[in-house]
């Protein structure tokens, strides 16, 4: 059985892959999904979340994603989505602020329907593009390009 297998991520706005990847970690609708060489064919839709794949020789990298879908085949994980940023790419200091304006709207009072699903939606994505900005900097950590 092979020992890696093919990483492709795919937004609309770029394609980064594919890379050669031991293990990656995609945040699915039904929880995180691990992948490993040989998995079974599947079709993940996802949430917004922390992507890591391991490369070989130990690295990992980061990415922030805000939703999609994952297809793994025998070749390996395609992964389709609406955004995503490696963690060497986000601002954490502009994340930290969109972070701090998304609570400051969800703590005014009487938001229409809207408005308050809109304030969630950037609360979430700021929170995660912070962790995944964060955690790739963490010391011990083997973050790779």
């Amino acid at each position: 059985m092979a020992k890696t297998f093919q990483f492709d991520l795919v937004t609309p706005e770029k394609a980064q892959g594919p890379i050669e990847a031991e293990f990656a970690a995609i945040p699915a609708h039904e929880g995180e999904m691990g992948v490993l060489p040989g998995h079974e064919p599947y079709l993940a839709m996802l949430k917004p979340g922390e992507v890591r794949v391991t490369v070989p020789g130990g690295g990992v990298r980061y990415y922030a994603v805000s939703g999609g879908f994952a297809e793994v085949t025998p070749k390996g994980v395609d992964l389709f989505a609406e955004t995503a940023e490696m963690a060497d790419e986000i601002d954490a200091e502009r994340a930290r602020a969109a972070l701090e304006r998304s609570k400051a709207e969800l703590a005014r009072k009487a938001l229409d329907p809207l408005t308050l699903a809109q304030a969630e939606a950037a609360f979430q994505r700021a929170s995660i593009r912070l962790k995944v900005a964060e955690l790739a900097r963490r010391p011990g950590r083997k973050p790779v390009r």
